[in-house]
């Protein structure tokens, strides 16, 4: 090897340390593996991953759609909601059940093998996040507009049953995660904070501020390491969170427009609208450092991971170019709707 005349005088040994402790940032790990068209009507929010069966399940505005998680398939088509929102999946029932956040707020309950509907229970206005908690085997729901979650045993009758007694959160939520331990954790975006609810108890024991974050809407749980991963619109950051206490241990850069939040390994990943997927790695040491930003599609802004292969799945669409002066969500074109695979 020659080196530069400035650097003969240092021993090749140094040299090569130097070389081994370049930043991981340069080198590039993620990237777009493929793009799946899709198509069909209607918009698009939370995607919800089921590794074991290699499906894909994403709200569409009135329906929700089944995807093959490998070919891009569609495999089914559940229909009947008003503004659909997420997907929760409890395999041991075989049921999964859908947010739909219009008129009233109600959840579309449906047979995870025949993608057949089972009933529609009454929830309330807005119901919106979504996710299934074995600790405390309840369905737990966000609902912005009526400031509470909502929480239900899984095996609900379909047809009659009825959720239990909200839990007022004192403020909007958002998206949710929770411990397995009887803890819930729940983004107030008009607040500024997140909501501790202890599920046993049914009440709030605190409220943690974002800060230096604000608008937290994204949310996942590193049970591992205790942490919060918490995704914020304004300003634009990844707030890492300790569930002990609430103290902040990360505050990283995002994209604009973050909707969700994952976590796998020592890995996070906060999916923003503007097109990028911002990743994050935990040190041995427990630092947090941005390693990446991913190129994805504009409008990308929730995603899921599969656990089996750890590939990364984000919907969205083209979109039509913005008129001068306008404001508001980008218009989608019909037929155009997609999903972003990326992978390692």
């Amino acid at each position: 090897m020659r080196f530069p005349n400035q650097l003969r005088t240092l021993p090749a040994i140094l040299f090569c340390s130097l070389v081994a402790l370049a930043p991981a940032s340069a080198q590039s790990t993620w990237h777009v593996e493929k793009t799946m068209q899709v198509g069909g009507a209607g918009g698009m929010d939370y995607i919800t991953v089921d590794s074991a069966a290699s499906r894909l399940y994403v709200p569409r505005s009135t329906h929700t759609m089944v995807i093959d998680a490998i070919s891009g398939k569609t495999l089914g088509d559940i229909p009947g909601q008003k503004i659909a929102h997420g997907v929760a999946l409890v395999p041991k029932l075989n049921r999964g059940f859908i947010t739909d956040g219009g008129g009233g707020g109600s959840i579309t309950i449906f047979d995870l093998k025949t993608n057949a509907v089972l009933g529609v229970i009454a929830a309330v206005p807005d119901a919106d996040g979504i996710i299934y908690d074995p600790g405390s085997d309840r369905v737990l729901v966000s609902a912005g507009d009526s400031n509470c979650l909502v929480t239900f045993k899984p095996d609900i009758d379909p047809k009659m049953g009825k959720i239990e007694t909200p839990i007022q959160l004192g403020g909007a939520p958002e998206f949710l995660a929770a411990d397995g331990a009887g803890t819930a954790y729940v983004n107030l975006e008009d607040k500024d904070n997140v909501a501790v609810v202890d599920l046993k108890a049914r009440t709030v024991t605190a409220h943690w501020p974002v800060s230096p974050g604000g608008r937290p809407v994204g949310m996942a749980l590193d049970r591992e390491h205790h942490a919060l991963i918490i995704g914020c619109r304004k300003p634009q950051k990844m707030i890492v969170m300790s569930t002990e206490d609430g103290k902040v241990l990360g505050d990283l850069p995002i994209g604009i427009g973050v909707d969700a939040t994952r976590v796998e390994g020592t890995e996070a990943f906060a999916s923003c609208g503007d097109g990028t997927l911002t990743v994050v790695n935990r040190s041995s040491a427990g630092k947090y450092a941005v390693i990446q930003s991913v190129t994805t599609a504009r409008g990308a802004k929730t995603l899921d991971i599969d656990r089996k292969t750890h590939k990364i799945y984000l919907p969205t669409a083209d979109f039509e170019d913005p008129k001068p002066g306008a404001t508001g969500r980008p218009v989608a074109k019909p037929g155009t709707f997609k999903i972003i695979v990326v992978s390692r």
